[in-house]
């Protein structure tokens, strides 16, 4: 959360609007919608209801305020990888610690063919650099930036050299890395992590919500969900 940049949407992606009990409407995918309606976060258990939709290429370009990160307003960006299978299909970019985050702001802030395809301008890329928010023994305090230079990632599309990024950052950033901001500052990213998280349910700045691990069908074909049961 404070080293956001940005957030990524699927430019192809299918999202909705959909009302909360609590009165706010989320834009997310129908999958998401889905398992908040069974997480008792909808007015009516079970029970979602989209009232608008919207591709998204539409919400690119669009200011938001990002909870904790320095940054004032970051803009909606176009990732070609994004599943609407996985989460709300809205993706929060960490470009200092997040390889895949780090190539595509950096390819969208380098290529201006790249812009023009999505429609982007420069100064919802351009402006934001990497924000130093995790140190980590031998990659220093902009992993991301660190592994996609050593490894000689040209761009967002090198995708086996992404994972190996991956793997290598998040790896050892959990359990080697420190936070150098925020409310756990100087705790190890294992420890800080839940407390950055119940800091932001407490503030209000967050929901929880549960998601199966994968994709899961049952013997009926349905697609399963995780839903409050008592």
């Amino acid at each position: 959360m404070y080293g956001q940049t940005n957030c990524f949407v699927l430019p192809q992606g299918e999202y909705g609007a959909y009302e909360m009990k609590t009165g706010e409407y989320f834009v997310m995918s129908e999958r998401a919608a889905v398992n908040f309606a069974f997480q008792e976060m909808m007015a009516e258990f079970g029970k979602y209801e989209c009232v608008a939709k919207v591709k998204g290429q539409e919400l690119i370009g669009m200011p938001l305020e990002a909870p904790l990160t320095s940054y004032k307003v970051v803009y909606a960006l176009p990732m070609k990888t994004i599943s609407m299978e996985k989460g709300t299909g809205i993706v929060t970019s960490v470009p200092s610690d997040a390889p895949d985050d780090w190539a595509t702001l950096r390819d969208l802030q380098t290529k201006a063919k790249l812009r023009d395809e999505f429609g982007v301008k420069e100064e919802w890329c351009v402006p934001f650099a990497p924000v130093e928010i995790i140190e980590i023994p031998d990659f220093g305090r902009l992993t991301a930036v660190t592994l996609v230079e050593q490894l000689g990632i040209k761009s967002q599309n090198d995708k086996e050299l992404l994972k190996q990024a991956k793997d290598k950052a998040y790896q050892k950033g959990f359990y080697e890395g420190k936070l150098v901001v925020g409310v756990a500052e100087g705790e190890k990213v294992e420890v800080a992590k839940p407390k950055v998280k119940k800091y932001l349910m407490d503030e209000g700045l967050a929901v929880p919500y549960y998601e199966p691990e994968g994709k899961i069908i049952s013997r009926t074909g349905d697609k399963c969900i995780v839903a409050a049961c008592y």
